[in-house]
């Protein structure tokens, strides 16, 4: 039975909720949270990519999702001038301040998680060789073919 009386909209609940329970099982069973953490984390991740890959990025995420990785999108600003995995998590961590406390680190780590187990390998790869080496010591480099 659909809950929202169209199958696209479904679907991407549905994903949606698949992510943030994955994200959850990691920082903890807070839905807002796990929502925030994602958004923080996927706009950083965008804005460090190169723009043709951030949108190839952004065309993998489910629809309802891909709502807020757009969300404040500026193309001029990209790609951002940060290159160490410090940058990175502050940049992440300035925008969980106004959130339950919750490491940079932690949030990363459950976003780039659920980016591995859900974006096609191929994507996954090119958006990890087009990080700067440090942010990319924060992402476990894809296995290849997997």
């Amino acid at each position: 039975m659909s809950t929202t009386g169209l199958d696209v909209f479904d679907r991407t609940l549905h994903a949606t909720h698949i992510w943030l329970d994955e994200i959850m099982d990691s920082i903890g069973p807070d839905r807002a949270l796990a929502w925030k953490v994602l958004s923080a984390v996927l706009h950083k991740l965008r804005d460090r990519l190169p723009l043709e890959l951030a949108a190839h990025l952004g065309a993998q995420l489910p629809l309802l999702v891909r709502g807020v990785y757009y969300d404040q999108f500026d193309p001029a600003k990209m790609p951002a001038n940060w290159h160490t995995a410090d940058e990175f998590m502050q940049e992440v961590a300035a925008q969980l301040t106004d959130a339950r406390t919750v490491g940079a680190r932690d949030a990363i780590d459950a976003v780039f998680g659920v980016l591995d187990r859900h974006i096609s390998t191929g994507q996954v790869d090119k958006v990890y060789r087009a990080l700067p080496k440090g942010i990319r010591a924060l992402w476990l480099e894809p296995a290849p073919g997997q």
